[in-house]
């Protein structure tokens, strides 16, 4: 991870240089799906002994002494000022309203109405990216999109089986995926003045701060709940939040908003796969086309252009002009060197 300066001046970190590992981001995005995937597993059990507010609470402060501790050892000091206002909608939109909105619309709605509202989340980061940030909506980028928002509404349905679904519950959901989607757009700008674990770390310890008033609801359900669903609470709070939204930041520092968010299409698919292994839960062929579909649609979102050649008339042969990207600025250089080349023949 890159790491900001130790203290806590007004200037943040210079921009992330290029990684010299380019699969470094997609390997962290990978790691978030994953643990992002597994929530769902804890969540049923924690979620069963818990409050909507006390578990959202536990789960943040877990979070926030885990990349504390980091926090400290790494000595990365404060973020810079220009990062706090990313910091502090994020923490409170993500970490925050997210959490709990979302624990308390699933005891609303079966979990399969519940992940194709919330799904809505990544489209209205695209559009939110576009709009606030100026990220381009490359086709492959909707196209994929439009896949794994297909399948996602596939694995929902499959879901649902004789589940309920109440106006409140499906309200809730919405609102769920437009914190969701607020809160990355917010994190975006953050990112480009300090670090993946000091974004993350007081991000987390904003939405802990916001979820205070649940305080007293947590010390009742820590005393009356088992101790599996406690030892639930605390990995939702380790893995799921302190470790993968600090791999989160970290990718989503080198990527569009718009691209990381359809990354997390690949969540249902995982879910489906999880569930079949641990909870012996067997998936019928509408649950794994979906799974197929959102996978299928990730892959597409994160594929890059083919390489476009042309032939230059006075040129000894072919001239790659480089992939057909959004913007038209990184074939420039290329096609100028070109009509230099062939004036200068």
């Amino acid at each position: 991870m890159t790491s900001a300066p130790g203290s806590s001046g007004s200037s943040g970190p210079p921009a992330s240089p290029p990684s010299r590992l380019p699969w470094l981001p997609l390997a962290a995005a990978g790691v978030t799906v994953l643990l992002w995937a597994s929530a769902f597993v804890s969540i049923r059990s924690a979620g069963a002994a818990y409050a909507p507010g006390s578990l959202a609470l536990g789960r943040l402060l877990a979070g926030a002494l885990v990349l504390g501790l980091v926090w400290l050892v790494r000595r990365e000091g404060l973020p810079p000022r220009a990062a706090w206002p990313g910091i502090a909608v994020s923490g409170l939109l993500w970490f925050g309203v997210y959490m709990v909105v979302l624990n308390w619309g699933e005891q609303e709605v079966d979990a399969g109405t519940a992940a194709m509202v919330v799904n809505i989340g990544p489209v209205l980061i695209a559009l939110l990216g576009g709009r606030l940030l100026g990220e381009s909506l490359p086709p492959r980028l909707l196209a994929g999109m439009a896949v794994s928002f297909a399948g996602a509404v596939a694995v929902g349905l499959s879901m649902s089986g004789e589940g309920h679904a109440s106006v409140l519950g499906v309200a809730l959901c919405v609102l769920a995926a437009i914190a969701y989607a607020g809160g990355v757009v917010a994190q975006k700008p953050a990112l480009a003045h300090a670090s993946a674990l000091q974004v993350t770390t007081f991000g987390c310890l904003t939405g802990a701060v916001a979820c205070l008033p649940f305080a007293g609801q947590l010390v009742h359900d820590v005393a009356d709940a088992p101790l599996s669903a406690t030892l639930n609470m605390v990995y939702l709070g380790v893995f799921p939040t302190a470790l993968a939204f600090t791999t989160w930041a970290y990718a989503l520092a080198r990527t569009t908003a718009g691209r990381m968010g359809a990354t997390t299409y690949a969540v249902p698919a995982l879910v489906v796969l999880m569930a079949w292994l641990v909870l012996d839960e067997v998936p019928g062929l509408l649950t794994l086309g979906g799974g197929a579909l959102c996978l299928a649609g990730v892959a597409v979102s994160r594929s890059r252009p083919r390489r476009r050649t042309t032939v230059v008339a006075h040129g000894a042969g072919a001239t790659d002009t480089g992939p057909d990207t959004d913007t038209a600025a990184t074939s420039a250089p290329a096609a100028t060197d070109s009509r230099r080349s062939a004036a200068a023949d």
